[in-house]
């Protein structure tokens, strides 16, 4: 593992929830938090509600919660957290920082790998999902269309959902109708409120969720049954998805795993294809 030094202030805070059940409410203090590591150890408990949209009292048990006696003992707790050495991505210019940031990012869900069964398991999960319903709203569409091209070579029936409105709902119950059992939802940053009513319609329709999303304590984790982290970059104007990408890749790879033969037989025929149409220059 690596020293707090060389762990981002972000992911420090979000230690602090590691084993704890946390109520909705509870959760989206912990996700303020996490949004505002920066700058949260310095705030007061009414400062921290007035963010998270809760009460002040909520705040306070959500301290005791986390085992502190009370707010002024866990915005000590922060600040200690967030003062920390800084790491190596603070060298360099912003630009060199960020990529360094993303670095990091990619080094942690490398280490949340190491629980390849989780992984796999829910590979399994997604391949014998007919259809696979893949949700992304706003800025997580390019995601999941990403994700979805390349799994749509090796699943027989992928279906990206990427509109919201009455029409989201509409496909979302005509791929419950079909035969499918899980939806995969990238949930990111700024998290479309569209897209957390889709997983409440999902989940009510019986499909098991899957979320790739950038926070354990992101608001989608109240609507996934299964919740795949991997950290947004926030240093640059507009957010670097490195990680959630790489995670969809690893997810897909778990989808192959799960049905080899099947994987192969797609694969090969699609060559064929291609190569009859002459699509690709090499």
């Amino acid at each position: 593992m690596n020293d707090g030094a060389a762990i981002a202030p972000t992911e420090r805070v979000v230690g602090l929830f590691d084993g704890v059940r946390l109520t909705p409410t509870q959760r989206r203090i912990a996700h303020c938090l996490v949004q505002h590591a920066a700058a949260i150890g310095y705030l007061s408990a009414a400062e921290v509600a007035e963010l998270a949209g809760v009460s002040q009292p909520s705040v306070t048990r959500f301290a005791v919660a986390l085992g502190h006696d009370g707010y002024p003992a866990l915005r000590r707790r922060l600040r200690e957290l967030t003062a920390a050495a800084p790491s190596p991505a603070t060298a360099g210019n912003e630009l060199q920082q960020a990529v360094r940031a993303e670095i990091g990012n990619l080094d942690r869900l490398a280490e949340q790998l190491a629980d390849r069964e989780r992984i796999a398991s829910t590979g399994r999960l997604l391949a014998a999902s007919r259809p696979l319903p893949v949700l992304g709203l706003r800025a997580a569409a390019p995601l999941a269309a990403y994700f979805a091209y390349f799994a749509a070579k090796v699943h027989p029936d992928v279906r990206v959902l990427d509109d919201g409105g009455s029409l989201l709902t509409d496909r979302l119950e005509q791929a419950t109708e079909a035969g499918a059992r899980a939806l995969l939802a990238f949930v990111l940053p700024r998290y479309p409120r569209e897209t957390l009513d889709a997983l409440r319609a999902a989940r009510d329709a019986g499909l098991t969720v899957v979320a790739i999303t950038d926070s354990p304590v992101s608001p989608a984790t109240e609507h996934a049954d299964v919740v795949l982290p991997a950290a947004v970059g926030a240093q640059l104007v507009f957010d670097l998805h490195t990680a959630p990408m790489t995670l969809a890749m690893v997810l897909l790879q778990a989808i192959c795993d799960a049905a080899p033969a099947e994987t192969q037989r797609r694969l090969e025929a699609f060559e064929a294809s291609a190569t009859r149409r002459q699509l690709f220059l090499g």
